[in-house]
């Protein structure tokens, strides 16, 4: 499977070409919540229209730094609200990229026991229907569609219902070409045993991205992972409660030094709201933890230490491109991705 020449990237005011999408933060979030908590318990922190004009001026001000495409991996689990983030997008500057996938380290709500082949109720999985719903047809009857998949797998390992997950987003990449991306635990070296898993069923691992690779200094772990083909995510540029910006950076560059560019991709995982840990934490605990640290902090520090502008262009141009460009899929026939791309070509005269 490759990546289909002029593929169409959704965003959310539309369907763009990937050299279009310029200098990408490709693991953020813009709110993160928990709907029963935040419908029964409000944060104090939390007020949606105050939420919206940070988040405005937070992506505003990215752009004048340079950066012109953002990909939001809230998913389901994490209190996604596309609407929401759709009334913040069409007042930025910036590309905003929605994702699916589900974001669970352990179970699944219990609706999912009852649904699905084999179980009470039965059907088909509801996780792969809505995964590929909301690629080719659009998110919550936003029309706003998906372009990435997320997973994740922590401490609990991958069990029934994580295997679930991952087997769905395995599925749905291969009836719409679009990447995976996970969270992974490098402490536990489980990069390594979730692109077993997805390769597995299928997914080439191009089409991989190990998430929070960035947390770990262990070059040997880090290389075997993009010797067999993935991208690590070095996503966390900002949470130096987890591990200090300096030595994240000294990684990257040991990397760089070994010829591995292409294989990396640079992002903070940052949110303008995250109930998880609200902004008075963050800006007690973790104040470089936003949007911003790796365009006024990062690259310099990158730069001082010896990577080129190519190095730099790579990792924060190209290999977003091409792991936002969606691939030729496997199953299916003409899927969204298609006559998106279809449109485009229409709209540029039938180039391609």
């Amino acid at each position: 499977m490759t990546s289909a020449p002029g593929g169409a990237v959704p965003t959310f005011r539309g369907a763009v070409r990937p050299a279009e999408l310029g200098p990408t933060l490709i693991h953020e979030h813009v709110f993160v919540g928990d709907p029963e908590l935040d419908l029964n318990h409000p944060h104090p922190e939390w007020d949606p229209a105050e939420a919206v004009e940070g988040a405005v001026a937070a992506l505003t001000r990215l752009h004048e730094l340079g950066i012109r495409t953002v990909v939001d991996l809230t998913v389901l689990g994490l209190g996604r609200d596309v609407a929401r983030i759709a009334r913040v997008a069409e007042r930025v500057p910036v590309h905003l990229v929605a994702a699916t996938g589900y974001y669970t380290s352990n179970v699944l709500p219990p609706f999912f026991r009852t649904h699905g082949p084999g179980r009470l109720v039965g059907g088909p999985d509801p996780l792969v229907e809505y995964f590929v719903r909301d690629i080719e047809d659009g998110i919550a009857g936003t029309g706003i569609r998906a372009g990435m998949i997320k997973v994740v797998t922590d401490e609990e390992g991958i069990t029934e219902d994580v295997a679930r997950v991952l087997a769905a987003a395995a599925e749905a990449h291969l009836r719409t070409g679009v990447t995976v991306t996970t969270h992974s635990r490098p402490a536990l070296r489980n990069g390594l045993q979730q692109l077993a898993f997805l390769r597995a069923r299928g997914v080439p691992p191009e089409r991989i991205v190990i998430g929070h690779s960035g947390d770990t200094e262990d070059l040997a772990y880090l290389r075997r992972l993009m010797d067999e083909g993935a991208t690590a995510g070095m996503d966390r540029f900002g949470m130096e409660h987890v591990l200090p910006d300096d030595r994240r950076v000294a990684t990257v560059l040991a990397l760089l030094r070994l010829g591995y560019s292409d294989r990396m991709v640079l992002s903070h995982d940052a949110a303008c709201f995250s109930r998880m840990t609200p902004p008075s934490w963050r800006a007690v605990h973790a104040p470089h933890w936003h949007y911003e640290s790796i365009s006024r902090r990062i690259l310099p520090m990158l730069t001082a230490g010896g990577a080129s502008e190519d190095d730099i262009r790579q990792m924060m141009t190209a290999n977003p491109a091409r792991l936002l460009a969606p691939a030729t899929p496997v199953a299916g026939a003409e899927t969204g991705v298609d006559r998106a791309d279809a449109a485009i070509r229409r709209h540029h005269g039938g180039s391609s």
